[in-house]
């Protein structure tokens, strides 16, 4: 294995744009129209003097980290700008250390500093979590490796920390370097909880137009996806009247597929989501979707979803973590209550999510089962730096499809420059496909091609248009 170099971050710089949706989005109890997306510059030193840049993006999510009505949207952004803040003061306040070690040794510090802001764990790693992806993308670069050969070499120092006690005595290097990534990855398409079945579920006058699919029915026709992402949202007899109108569509494949429950906290305790299921089972029309179910995700509040035990309803079907993973113990402490899943997403930190991959390799093995797994989920990706390293990330974690929403909602690189949009597509020609609208991410038999994605760096070589984006404002939060 490669000796994981001392780096010393320098300097933090952050971004952030707004996007436009193109249709609304509505998850849990919220609908969105519009966001923001965050982006970080880190540059690093080597202990031999040299320096580069490095990039991450990620969307700034009103109402996921921080579900608590109380907050506006506009307290959200800067809820996530807070931690942000604090996360660099941190970094480049830090003496050299390995990239892992800059995360895994300050990462105490973080979570403690924003209790102080009042911030919840998973705000407050949502600093480390771009930050993270920066600094280690500007360590690639230097090193002209990229993110698979970097993390197979363990390039970023992965190893057991107190913080992960849970871990002794696993090798690092050795599961790092047995990954293989593939070149493609399945797109699992999520139907939000207002998203249009067909046609007629489309008032007059309300089509886009814009060339993409925008019902259901109009995304399996286009895409040809044998995964799905379906919303939930907290009212038995709701959900399974808007289930069973979803069944009518991807019932017409003569193709298997495969579905997942998404549902966002929305349900109050294990109970009544297994009242949800039972009445799914009971619905003839709902038979082939019932089947297709991999797992059910999130559905019960944060609040207490740690403190209830899931095992009566993962005799159902498994159920995963999402939202309340905000600390690294969560996912030992799901299982002890009868989880066996947990998300990837790259807002909670790439990481986190080798480390919880450690875990089931680990577990399964002590078990001689198959029994624990991740996901791999989406916070609206959008086109260029955010997605890319998100799909590097789930293609190395040996995940076969992941959730993939920010194609959909979003157009393509609309409110980027077109320079940047350009360059993209030109150095990705496997991931994005040409329109009269621009650039667009490509996904033929359901499927995402990321072969190009295998460059120097985090999953991108191409940067964005820094000049076309505003400078991020100070974090309007005490």
């Amino acid at each position: 294995m490669t000796q994981a170099p001392l780096i010393t971050v320098r300097e933090i710089v952050a971004y952030e744009w707004p996007f436009q949706l193109r249709l609304p989005f509505r998850f849990g109890a919220v609908t969105h129209t519009h966001g923001r997306q965050a982006v970080v510059r880190a540059r690093i030193r080597l202990s031999n003097g040299r320096e580069g840049w490095g990039v991450a993006a990620e969307s700034l999510a009103a109402k996921w980290f921080e579900k608590d009505p109380a907050f506006s949207d506009e307290e959200n952004y800067a809820q996530l700008r807070k931690a942000i803040e604090i996360a660099v003061e941190r970094y480049v306040a830090a003496g050299p250390n390995t990239a892992f070690g800059h995360y895994i040794d300050g990462y105490s510090a973080q979570l403690a500093e924003g209790t102080r802001a009042r911030l919840n764990p998973l705000v407050a790693a949502f600093g480390p979590a771009l930050i993270d992806r920066a600094v280690f993308d500007a360590l690639l670069r230097l090193s002209g490796l990229s993110f698979y050969e970097g993390m197979r070499r363990n390039l970023a120092g992965m190893r057991v920390h107190s913080t992960i006690a849970d871990l002794a005595g696993f090798d690092f290097d050795a599961f790092l370097g047995a990954l293989q990534p593939a070149p493609s990855i399945a797109a699992r398409h999520t139907v939000g909880l207002v998203d249009p079945i067909t046609a007629a579920d489309q008032a007059p006058g309300t089509r886009v137009e814009d060339g993409l699919p925008e019902t259901l029915e109009e995304v399996a026709q286009a895409y040809r996806q044998r995964y799905w992402k379906l919303k939930v949202g907290g009212d038995v007899t709701a959900d399974v009247d808007r289930l069973t109108r979803i069944a009518s569509v991807l019932d017409r494949s003569a193709e298997p597929y495969h579905a997942t429950l998404d549902g966002n906290e929305q349900y109050a305790d294990p109970e009544a989501v297994l009242a949800l299921w039972r009445r799914m089972q009971a619905v003839p029309a709902l038979k082939r979707l019932c089947s297709s179910i991999l797992f059910i995700e999130q559905p019960i509040k944060r609040a207490v979803a740690l403190t209830r035990d899931v095992r009566m309803l993962a005799i159902a079907k498994p159920v995963i973590v999402d939202e309340s993973d905000g600390e690294l113990g969560a996912f030992p402490q799901a299982t002890a209550l009868g989880y066996t899943g947990i998300s990837s997403k790259a807002c909670k930190g790439f990481y986190k999510s080798f480390i919880n991959l450690a875990r089931c390799r680990m577990w399964n093995e002590d078990a001689k089962a198959g029994r624990y797994f991740m996901s791999a989920e989406d916070l609206t990706t959008l086109a260029g730096t955010c997605v890319q390293q998100d799909l590097v990330l789930v293609a190395l974690l040996g995940l076969g499809h992941v959730e993939r929403n920010g194609h959909h909602f979003v157009d393509g690189f609309t409110g980027r420059s077109s320079a940047e949009a350009e360059a993209f597509a030109a150095a990705h020609p496997d991931l994005y496909a040409p329109s009269p609208q621009g650039p667009r991410l490509r996904i033929e038999d359901g499927l995402l091609q990321i072969g190009s994605l295998a460059c120097a760096g985090f999953g991108a070589t191409v940067e964005p248009d820094f000049t076309a984006l505003q400078r991020m404002p100070k974090a309007a939060w005490s």
